[in-house]
């Protein structure tokens, strides 16, 4: 058989990408999931770079400088650095940050001109990163994916009687965004569904790829033994893991824990509900003393257990040690504790809300409830603590149900986009970064429940 010869590529028509800058300017990637600012786009950034990395390309992540003295670079695997930008005091919170944006831009701009660097694609996260990235991108004339995490007006739509409001300037920076990015990745069908009805984002724009999970890190494990080596060995474990701020809704596995006490399921000294976490947010102090404070007005003692957040290669452990995880969010853009807890073989009781309707099929790999109803949290955590035979079932087909989502996989779609977006700088909806992301099979795995 012949082998057919193929003209050279035209650089002008095609360029591979080579390298992207990441811009994640206020949650600084060095910082533990769990803590502070640090969540799932922390993980979500860290691995999906270390994938892209292992694709050939280099990623430097941006972030700014939140730790006085610490190294400006820092080399977190080979083809991924972080590298941070003077921008402000150290110790800003996260609604101080958008008066900085133009110091970050402007250090980042001399920061990398004078190296000499130069990126194939900008890549941002979150809205704070997406106006920074609207002003490089144009001087670099390259263009700029943006991925949100968290949308302001989904959290207006979802706040707590008594929870602020998320200000005006993110909503309006948030629509500028969406108009600047030559492409916006949104994680569900759900996310872009809330970008096109609350934002007005053209539909052509928006590519629907999910994040992923560590298989080699969040996988079955032998729970007793698990539970052993936590000295937690013949308890019934509940877990929660996340930040400690009121949309995460730690109060109600706190409540869900009380009405099995107080109706008789559990005894004190059998069970144990984890809280793996640290404080976030303006709040994020007053949060924990009133978790506290709940924990203490039920009477439940040592039965519940505070653990500052982990390293995110500690947390496996924890996850198979659980009997049953409670991710009660009222709203939750993906819910990456959920897709590791399914991973690691434990049924989740979940919010019905955001992507966690994509994870957690309901009545397979755990229970979908509304948000805020402890009671019905209380209700299927017990059906799962109770049915060792439904505990086993699930936690089978959540491990199966994971294998869906995997962060090489993720990546690879993600080098599709960029690849499509390097071939032309034009951000209009008709140019070829439109259309290049299908929509078909990876629609129909996150539309399951």
């Amino acid at each position: 058989m012949a082998v057919r010869d193929f003209p050279p590529l035209d650089p002008e028509v095609f360029r591979p990408v080579r390298r992207v800058a990441m811009l994640v300017v206020h949650s600084n990637p060095l910082a533990e999931p769990g803590s502070g600012d640090a969540g799932g786009m922390t993980v979500y950034v860290r691995q999906m770079a270390y994938s892209l990395a292992q694709r050939g390309i280099e990623v430097d992540i941006f972030t700014r400088r939140n730790s006085p003295g610490s190294e400006t670079e820092v080399m977190l695997r080979p083809g991924v650095r972080v590298i941070q930008v003077e921008a402000g005091a150290p110790d800003l919170n996260k609604e101080q940050i958008p008066a900085y944006l133009p110091e970050f831009s402007a250090n980042l701009l001399k920061l990398v001109e004078d190296s000499g660097l130069v990126y194939d694609v900008v890549h941002s996260h979150y809205w704070l990163s997406g106006r920074v990235a609207a002003i490089v991108s144009a001087r670099w004339e390259v263009p700029f994916v943006h991925t949100f995490h968290t949308l302001g007006r989904e959290k207006n739509r979802a706040r707590r009687p008594g929870d602020l409001m998320e200000p005006e300037f993110r909503l309006d920076g948030e629509a500028r965004v969406i108009a600047d990015a030559c492409a916006i990745v949104a994680s569900t069908v759900e996310e872009r569904k809330a970008l096109i009805d609350l934002y007005s984002a053209h539909p052509e724009r928006i590519h629907l790829i999910p994040p992923g999970v560590d298989h080699a890190t969040f996988r079955p494990d032998d729970r007793e033994a698990a539970k052993a080596a936590l000295g937690l060995a013949g308890k019934k474990v509940m877990l929660f893991v996340g930040r400690l701020q009121p949309l995460k809704a730690a109060d109600i596995a706190v409540e869900a824990l009380g009405h099995l006490v107080r109706w008789g399921r559990v005894s004190l000294e059998e069970v144990r509900l984890l809280i793996i976490g640290g404080s976030s947010g303006p709040s994020g102090s007053g949060e924990t003393k009133r978790l506290a404070q709940r924990v203490e007005e039920l009477g439940l003692g040592e039965a519940v257990q505070f653990i500052p957040a982990q390293a995110h290669d500690r947390l496996p452990g924890y996850y198979q040690a659980a009997d049953v995880c409670l991710v009660p969010s009222y709203t939750e853009s993906f819910g990456l504790v959920a897709l590791e807890a399914q991973a690691s073989g434990v049924p989740v009781v979940g919010s019905a809300v955001g992507g966690l309707k994509a994870i957690v099929r309901h009545g397979q790999t755990g229970f979908l409830v509304s948000p805020g109803a402890s009671e019905s949290f209380a209700e299927r955590a017990w059906m799962v603590l109770s049915d060792p035979r439904l505990s086993e079932s699930m936690g089978r087909l959540a491990v199966c149900s994971s294998g869906d989502f995997a962060w090489d996989r993720s990546a690879g779609e993600l080098h599709d986009l960029y690849t499509a977006g390097s071939r032309s700088n034009d951000c209009s909806p008709s140019s070829m970064w439109s259309g290049k992301k299908p929509f078909g099979s990876r629609t129909i795995v996150l539309k399951r429940s």
